[in-house]
């Protein structure tokens, strides 16, 4: 069986919105769980966020916003990646999200949303069973 790359997963904070915690225990986690993180730091546009995906052959985004501008956000790095034929690239996000935002995010192609309570174990799981060649393998 050829040996596999690990997955790659930019972890980013969007927008204005300063607060990065979560979005560094995550980070932690998915590296902890074997993927190569990317953490993009604080206040990172769409544009900045999608570059740095297609620069690092990243197979993931994932999303922290706390901001309330979580439609506009998501919507944003999708057309991106749209508009970049990058549409391979998963993007899940996590942060304060009414239930009522989700189905319009999936709708926008948004795979995952983790709302407050969310483990990092659901989240690494969700990302080994849903990302890249993952997928078909056993997590």
């Amino acid at each position: 069986m050829p040996a596999t790359s690990p997955l790659r997963v930019v972890v980013a904070k969007p927008g204005l919105d300063g607060h990065d915690r979560g979005a560094k225990v995550v980070a932690r986690a998915l590296r902890d769980a074997g993927m190569e993180v990317i953490y993009t730091g604080l206040h990172q546009t769409p544009e900045q966020i999608v570059e740095t995906a297609i620069a690092e052959d990243a197979d993931a985004i994932g999303l922290s916003v706390l901001s309330g501008a979580h439609m506009t956000l998501f919507k944003r790095v999708r057309e991106l990646l749209a508009e970049r034929d990058a549409e391979d690239i998963v993007v899940f996000g996590g942060g304060i999200i009414p239930d009522a935002d989700l189905e319009p995010l999936a709708e926008l192609g948004v795979h995952k949303i983790f709302t407050p309570g969310a483990t990092t174990t659901e989240i690494v799981e969700w990302v080994r069973g849903n990302v890249g060649d993952a997928s078909a393998s056993p997590a």
